[in-house]
């Protein structure tokens, strides 16, 4: 049986809208409001977004984030920094007691993930999940080497050729999940780089180094040059196919419309959330 989803492409929006579309989106799905949800959208202008628990002025370069005309936001969901930029953005907002989804924080972002592998091999990319073997390996995805997101692959992430190709991070609020996440199409490595607090000069060409050896974006491995608009029905598609959905386009009401504009002043545009301890 095939349930229906709705769908919506945002297009390009700031980093404060961005954030409070998602959260409204898991409060009308909390509330019965609307059925699942698959969202694409981009960043307009281009923006930093940092993890519910990182600590702004230990892990970020702000001078060089405003010197470069970057966004700037704090997310709802957890995980590292991330340069959003040349990318497809995508979020799930879908019940924990959906069915057949998994308990664990784990096993439902394989579930979910599952799209976003799908879109990788509509693209003709051979993309698998990421699943440490060894000890060591599961100890340092718990213990991050630095602030910058792709700089390793984590629990179940896409990677092409062992590249992380794609970054996500998840929460679970009022009994919905959310799990939202950057499509690398292009990747400015040094611009990104520069939105960095280091120790050192060292510290931050281990760090560069790393990126370079363990992220990649996918006009880097394709042989075409692979756009935005190209990517959409491709992991639209593939949502489609991995989760067994019917996806019908959806547009917020003025109402639903207003309220996300709120949200985003009063909370994603606020330093009290964005530089909060």
């Amino acid at each position: 049986m095939t349930n229906n989803w709705i769908f919506i492409d945002s297009g390009k929006q700031d980093a404060a809208y961005n954030m409070a579309l998602d959260e409204a989106l898991l409060e009308w799905h909390a509330e019965g409001l609307i059925p699942p949800v698959i969202r694409f959208y981009q960043w307009e202008p281009a923006a930093l977004s940092i993890g519910y628990f990182q600590r702004v002025e230990r892990d970020i370069h702000l001078p060089a984030v405003k010197e470069m005309g970057l966004g700037f936001v704090r997310r709802p969901t957890g995980g590292r920094a991330v340069l959003h930029e040349h990318e497809l953005t995508y979020s799930v907002i879908v019940s924990e007691d959906y069915p057949d989804m998994p308990k664990t924080v784990t096993e439902a972002y394989r579930v979910i993930s599952e799209g976003i592998l799908q879109g990788f091999r509509n693209l003709g990319l051979q993309a698998e999940f990421s699943v440490p073997e060894s000890d060591s390996q599961r100890e340092a995805l718990s213990q991050p080497k630095s602030a910058v997101c792709f700089d390793a692959p984590s629990w179940y992430e896409l990677v092409v050729e062992g590249k992380k190709v794609a970054g996500s991070a998840q929460t679970r609020q009022k009994g919905v999940i959310l799990q939202h996440g950057a499509i690398l199409i292009d990747l400015d490595e040094d611009k990104y780089l520069n939105c960095f607090s280091y120790e050192s000069e060292e510290k931050r060409q281990k760090v560069k180094e790393r990126l370079s050896q363990k992220a990649v974006s996918i006009n880097k491995i394709i042989s075409k040059t692979i756009k935005v608009e190209q990517c959409i029905p491709a992991f639209k598609n593939g949502f489609e196919s991995a989760l067994n959905i019917q996806l019908t386009s959806f547009s917020l009401t003025p109402e639903q419309q207003k309220y996300v504009e709120n949200l985003a002043d009063t909370r994603y545009r606020s330093d009290e959330w964005n530089f909060r301890k």
